[in-house]
């Protein structure tokens, strides 16, 4: 038998060998063909090489005030994006989204393992396709991961107050949704008589109670949503670290002091690796020195301080006070109003809906849309102590926001389109596809979804929409609520 293999291997190589040998004896040609040789006679077809587009770049669609004229862009990458598909392109893919997809997974695969083969791209491809390409309900179980994620680790969040007051002192501003590189920042200047203010999509933070029980240097909040970063770090005497997206084009004010990690990255801006060291930017916070006495930063409306921590876990807590509440009449209506929030002037009406609402109504917030309206005065429920504004948290809180809708009409015994619950909802980018689809997943009506829709959306698709989900442009702050309230 082992004969026969051995005549069979020698077959084959030969077979494979006299297979190539055109190829072959090409190779080991002595003589080269002269430079000079006509070989256009040899030519099957000649290659055609496409004339690709021009990306649009954001930068250029930026004045001088550092306004971003969103829908211009958002426009021109709808036509960049259509000649690709004319073309029989598909869309590009982030590498540094991969390569930082692939450091991350490989360590975790490899760990303690041998002779481990393990491809990032097709992982990255299967859970791309998991998804996009699957249904709401996926969505939904995908995003429960990744509140397990944040929960398992620091816990339920809390209600807690942030104040907006930074205190003198050296400092780090905190940017982005990554909950562990702000742990990581934390531990590494612990007794260093630095404090740390979140920023953005990283002020939920502050509800997670093992990161605030473990970090009193965790202080407050600086500035409001990510489009006002340009304004609210000019000049600012302390560093501050992007951790996930939203990173703007700097301004030669506070570009000497900007530091990034993970997937983020900016040209001539130091990158902290996977390794995470702190240790350029703990030094730097030390150089500044911070503000010279304690410098209030009030909010879009003024507020001093604003609240976050409401999550599922939090507002679940209170829910036969919530629904006495309604029973007895001093609770009318829920909103969940929040989002992605940009620099259009439209977007000033999430901040006029809330201040419209009425007094027995409660707005559930969520994502940097609620920096449009979380430091309103709106107090609480009269007649209870349920406050008029329930911060849920970061975008990918979303999935508090559904749990609780979803207790709050398993406890009143009805569907959730049948609870006082309306969705007021600002609209943006990526993440805000998945969270639409989920909710639909759930059979969610009667959206109310602006300032625009969203651009990749056919008329074919919107009519669609509005017919089986009832989904809906936003009109005026006025005209919206009379319609969900009526009278």
């Amino acid at each position: 038998m082992k004969r026969m293999r051995a005549i069979l291997c020698g077959v084959l190589a030969a077979l494979m060998l006299a297979g190539c040998g055109g190829v072959e004896r090409v190779a080991c040609q002595s003589e080269r063909p002269s430079p000079d040789m006509n070989l256009t006679q040899y030519t099957v077809v000649e290659a055609a090489y496409p004339v690709f587009p021009k990306e649009p770049v954001y930068g250029d669609y930026i004045d001088d005030n550092g306004e971003g004229d969103w829908d211009a862009y958002f426009a021109a990458q709808e036509a960049y994006r259509e000649e690709l598909r004319q073309m029989g392109k598909g869309e590009n893919v982030d590498d540094g989204a991969v390569l930082d997809f692939a450091g991350r997974t490989a360590a975790e695969i490899f760990a303690g393992q041998e002779n481990t083969v393990y491809s990032p791209i097709s992982l990255y491809v299967a859970l791309g396709m998991l998804t996009e390409l699957t249904d709401g309900e996926t969505k939904r179980q995908v995003m429960a991961l990744l509140d397990a994620a944040n929960t398992g680790a620091f816990g339920d969040p809390v209600p807690v107050e942030v104040p907006l007051t930074i205190e003198k002192g050296p400092f780090i501003v905190v940017s982005g949704h990554d909950l562990f590189d702000m742990q990581q920042l934390l531990e590494q200047t612990k007794g260093k008589g630095i404090h740390i203010y979140t920023h953005s999509e990283m002020l939920p933070a502050h509800g997670y109670p093992e990161l605030k029980r473990r970090y009193p240097h965790l202080k407050g909040n600086f500035g409001t949503a990510w489009q006002n970063q340009q304004r609210e770090f000019e000049d600012i005497p302390a560093p501050i670290l992007f951790t996930t997206n939203c990173i703007m084009p700097l301004r030669a004010s506070y570009a000497d002091r900007v530091f990034t990690t993970s997937v983020v990255a900016y040209p001539g801006v130091p990158h902290i690796d996977e390794g995470r060291d702190f240790s350029p930017v703990i030094e730097k916070a030390l150089e500044l020195g911070g503000y010279a006495q304690d410098t209030l930063l009030p909010g879009l409306n003024g507020g001093s301080t604003v609240t976050t921590g409401f999550a599922r876990t939090a507002v679940l807590q209170h829910a036969d006070e919530i629904v006495q509440a309604v029973r007895d009449g001093k609770l009318r209506h829920f909103f969940l109003v929040g989002g992605c929030d940009g620099t259009r002037p439209s977007r000033r009406y999430y901040t006029e809906f809330a201040r419209l609402t009425p007094p027995d109504t409660i707005l559930l917030t969520l994502a940097c849309g609620k920096f449009r309206l979380n430091d309103l005065p709106l107090g609480t429920v009269p007649g209870t102590g349920l406050p008029r504004i329930l911060d849920v948290g970061q975008c990918n809180d979303a999935y508090s926001a559904i749990r609780i809708a979803l207790a709050l009409a398993d406890a009143f015994g009805c569907g959730v389109n049948d609870l006082p619950l309306s969705l007021v909802l600002c609209w943006f980018e990526q993440k805000a596809v998945c969270i639409l689809i989920a909710l639909l997943a759930l059979g969610i009506r009667n959206i109310r979804l602006g300032p625009t829709l969203p651009p990749f959306l056919s008329p074919g698709v919107v009519r669609t929409l509005q017919e089986r989900y009832g989904l809906k442009p936003i009109a005026t702050p006025e005209a919206d609520l009379q319609a969900i309230l009526g009278g």
